[in-house]
């Protein structure tokens, strides 16, 4: 059998029940829940006395090798409720008896056999064991059943399979260099943030990561102004009332935090669109005011459950890049192209432009509003990929209710997905029945307008983890906390390194100077684990000379430059982030 990448969730799936089977003839009293495949291989939930640890791994591989070469069969059997229902009872497997209860009346019952293992699935399946070219079980976690606190602890073991040892070698390899690359470790390691267990999901900033997000919203905020952005900031905590005629009360009050002041109900933003409107409507618009692009980095906060927090990548506290576009019907395709190639400008300055996977989300079958506007909306959302050169796939019916969307996955080091940029026209909050966002039309009656939900880099919190892990923690000068240290050789140098320091600090470069009473080597090896772009060696040769002795984290000694010649290079390379090494050559 060939596997091809659509064959692959499939192969991989087989492989769980493979790895099931396994740890089922290791240990006969397990008791097992679901196995699905996942984006990059599988797991299986197990109930078990024993504690499974990395040391079990080879002897769980083992007899997942035999069943491959027995080369058995995975046989589909069509049940009654009442026959799995007995079945599972005598086999102990009290998982799956409540998964059958999930089963809808009158909806097909299958099992698979493979060999003396047999598991309530829907399949599909590879026709046998052989099909299985290449896995390794990867890691062991915890996981409560259904997700859900109140239920048993399970074990969950993760696995991967791949159609050549090739392949799954290559995803070896990759995995090991995420670990590498991991923000948690690398934000404790350059000591750039740490999280606190009892704030769950919030971020503490320390200075050299601090540095980074400011630099970065900083960039942005050039961006925007640059591209006819007007930057606003709206309260943090709003009233009940406008999250009641916004949609958002109903619809998402379960992750949002609430508050009560003098009898009255508050909550906490999750999000910043109801208080770009109001803006909006504060005074008089007319259909020469639009389109109004209003940026604004707000703080939300979203009661995100703790089990799905992930270091600064998924958190509760997060600020967005965020703007929204009022803007006419007859100008939706002009904004959106507009956004387009600002998103390709800024993606392009951090090497992310080359793999960009667009992805068109059209009306789904809950939409509001007629079907006329949106196939308008989405002929407007495609032009504007057409005009800025952009492919794309369609999303059939993936839209959210009030509008069709565009994504913007990039594609980082590692070659891993992630979605970031997205616009969203929005035809449903300054509607009449929302907030009622009003203009004065050239035929001199009141419109609503179209508002267009945009952000380019996403939540800045999970971006620069993504740029951690890009970077492996090596920044480009631009970004990075500290840009060169300054390194006297001996303390009759220092003089010298303090003056060279506050003559690059003039010029807007972030610059330590060394002075601890170590030798310059070791001084060297600190600045290179903490991945400072320059070392800036002062000897008595060099302090006599004017001169500084210039070494670079990833190309080494560049030799003796004088202050303005290192002063030209610096502002070359940071001035130009597009530029910038490539995250392979940080």
């Amino acid at each position: 059998m060939n596997t091809t990448e659509i064959e692959l969730p499939t192969m991989r799936h087989s492989c769980a029940h493979v790895m099931a089977a396994a740890v089922r003839h290791l240990w006969p009293d397990t008791k097992f829940d679901i196995g699905p495949s996942t984006e990059d291989g599988f797991y299986y939930d197990f109930d078990m006395e024993h504690r499974l640890t990395t040391e079990d791994f080879p002897a769980i591989e083992a007899e997942m090798a035999k069943i491959v070469a027995e080369d058995v069969p995975f046989v589909r059997e069509e049940k009654t409720r009442n026959e799995v229902m007995d079945l599972m009872q005598g086999l102990g497997q009290t998982y799956k008896l409540e998964r059958l209860a999930d089963i809808p009346e009158g909806e097909t019952i299958t099992l698979y056999h493979s060999g003396d293992f047999t598991d309530l699935c829907r399949g599909p399946h590879v026709a046998s064991s052989s099909a299985i070219k290449a896995f390794k079980v990867l890691s062991v976690a915890g996981s409560y059943f259904r997700g859900d606190e109140r239920n048993p602890m399970l074990q969950r073991l993760y696995g991967t399979a791949f159609g050549s040892q090739a392949d799954l070698d290559a995803f070896l390899q990759r995995r090991e260099e995420a670990k590498k690359r991991d923000h948690r470790v690398l934000g404790r390691e350059l000591d750039l943030f740490h999280l606190d267990p009892e704030d769950p999901g919030q971020i503490f900033w320390h200075p050299k990561g601090w540095s980074i997000y400011v630099t970065l919203q900083d960039y942005m905020r050039k961006k925007l102004v640059a591209d006819g952005y007007q930057e606003v900031n709206t309260p943090a905590i709003m009233p009940r009332s406008l999250w009641e005629r916004s949609g958002h009360w109903d619809h998402y009050q379960s992750n949002m935090f609430i508050t009560e002041s003098e009898k009255r109900i508050f909550a906490v933003k999750p999000m910043n669109c109801p208080g770009a409107l109001e803006i909006f409507k504060s005074r008089t618009r007319s259909y020469k005011d639009l389109p109004l692009r209003l940026a604004e980095f707000g703080h939300c906060v979203r009661n995100e459950p703790s089990g799905t927090l992930h270091g600064i990548m998924r958190v509760r506290g997060f600020v967005q890049d965020d703007a929204h576009i009022l803007c006419t019907e007859e100008q939706i395709e002009a904004e959106v192209a507009k956004f387009c190639r600002l998103l390709v400008d800024v993606y392009k300055d951090f090497g992310f432009d080359k793999n960009l996977l667009v992805k068109l989300s059209t009306m789904p079958a809950d939409h509001v509003g007629d079907e006329a506007t949106w196939r308008h909306a989405e002929e407007a959302l495609a032009a504007a990929c057409k005009a800025t050169g952009m492919d794309y796939v369609i999303q059939k019916g993936e839209g959210a209710f009030y509008g069709p969307k565009l994504e913007f996955t990039l594609i980082d080091a590692l070659n891993r997905p992630w979605q970031c940029g997205t616009i969203q026209l929005d035809y449903q909050l300054p509607s009449a029945e929302r907030l009622n966002a009003e203009y004065t039309g050239p035929d001199g009656q009141k419109h609503h307008p179209v508002m267009l939900h945009r952000a380019v880099l996403g939540s800045l919190e999970r971006f620069i983890g993504i740029l951690i892990e890009q970077y492996a923690g090596a920044f480009p000068l631009w970004l990075a906390p500290v840009q060169a240290v300054v390194i006297p050789i001996t303390d009759a140098q220092l003089p010298a390194a303090e003056a060279l320091a506050e003559k690059l600090r003039d010029h807007g470069f972030r610059v330590d100077v060394d002075a601890r009473p170590e030798k310059m080597g070791a001084k060297i090896r600190d600045a290179q684990t903490q991945k400072v772009p320059y070392m800036l060696v002062l000897g008595r040769r060099e302090a006599e000379q004017g001169t500084v002795a210039v070494r670079h984290r990833a190309e080494g000694d560049l030799g003796p430059m004088t202050p303005a010649d290192l002063l030209a290079r610096l502002e070359q390379e940071r001035d130009n982030p597009a530029a910038a090494p490539t995250a392979a050559k940080q």
